[in-house]
């Protein structure tokens, strides 16, 4: 086949795949998934996780407890302690999560890459002017999770949560036929903003955990969010939430995405590369001398 053959066949292929994933009542199909996920009945479990394994690479060793109450169990789950060491480094950001490296790099200016070509407005993804500005001359990392994915997320560094701003949205998908087509993609789907200050005072550190199509929920392990998100209303959630860093923060229903946000004085550690797979506890972002120079002792946990 000729290159221009395979780029048409390529082509073709992502035409199909956004088709079939976002040209459906997004919201309302997964609100229906979220209900079948629940049902715990072993022939439908079975028979869902099975059909699920046919069309990914799901691997399901590493997991806590088996056998599992129902799909939504399977999604969730909690590994075997050990499975994804940390790097205790306390000059790292560690990944808060496994998933596919997506855009990345310097925050310029205002605005962010979704994909080559496709940029959006820091402050219209955070919801808040002030936020945004604070991470001027900073830097940002996507963070696309699978489905087949570990689905829980976890702190990067020791830090301090003060806030969760929830903001409504749609449910497009968020994989890279989704990304190419939609502008401001992350800016219209459900997402919550984690506002916090890294353990050494030094710095604001915003973890964005982005909601996507048969995503039935994002949950915190500080904050409830269900009667929130069923209001449909942006709302701001004050909180004084410690984590050590690897702690668990929360957990997506499905696979989705996070986009974290560092203040200025990190950079990316050499194993971080567009489209690569990074796995929770990984090295993500290393302080630089200068910034290691300014830091105050970390603050204890109570």
């Amino acid at each position: 086949m000729t290159m221009r053959g395979q780029v048409r066949k390529l082509v073709k292929h992502d035409d199909i795949n956004f088709m079939l994933t976002n040209r459906w009542p997004r919201r309302a199909l997964s609100r229906l998934f979220g209900r079948f996920s629940r049902i715990e009945q072993p022939l439908i479990r079975d028979f869902s996780i099975a059909v699920w394994r046919l069309f990914s690479d799901l691997d399901l060793a590493e997991a806590e407890t088996r056998p599992f109450r129902s799909l939504r169990d399977c999604f969730t789950r909690r590994l075997k302690p050990g499975s994804r060491p940390i790097d205790r480094d306390p000059d790292i950001l560690v990944s808060p999560c496994d998933a596919i490296v997506g855009a990345h790099g310097p925050i310029a200016g205002t605005r962010l890459y979704q994909i080559k070509g496709r940029d959006y407005p820091l402050e219209e993804l955070l919801g808040d002017k002030a936020l945004a500005d604070a991470h001027h001359h900073g830097c940002y990392v996507t963070l696309r999770l699978t489905s087949s994915m570990y689905h829980r997320f976890h702190a990067p560094h020791d830090c301090l949560v003060e806030a969760a701003r929830y903001i409504p949205g749609d449910a497009w998908n968020v994989n890279p036929p989704a990304l190419k087509r939609v502008d401001r993609l992350y800016c219209r789907n459900e997402r919550a903003v984690l506002q916090a200050t890294l353990g050494d005072g030094a710095g604001r550190l915003t973890i964005v955990p982005v909601g996507a199509i048969l995503v039935a929920g994002i949950r915190l392990n500080f904050i409830e969010l269900g009667a929130v998100q069923k209001t449909r209303q942006k709302r701001l959630l004050a909180c004084h939430a410690r984590f050590s860093k690897g702690e668990e923060m929360g957990w997506f229903e499905h696979g989705s995405t996070i986009v974290l946000l560092a203040p200025h004085g990190f950079a990316f550690c050499p194993n971080v590369r567009e489209g690569g797979i990074i796995r929770m506890g990984e090295p993500l972002l290393r302080a630089s001398a200068a910034r290691r120079g300014r830091a105050r002792p970390a603050e204890s946990r109570p």
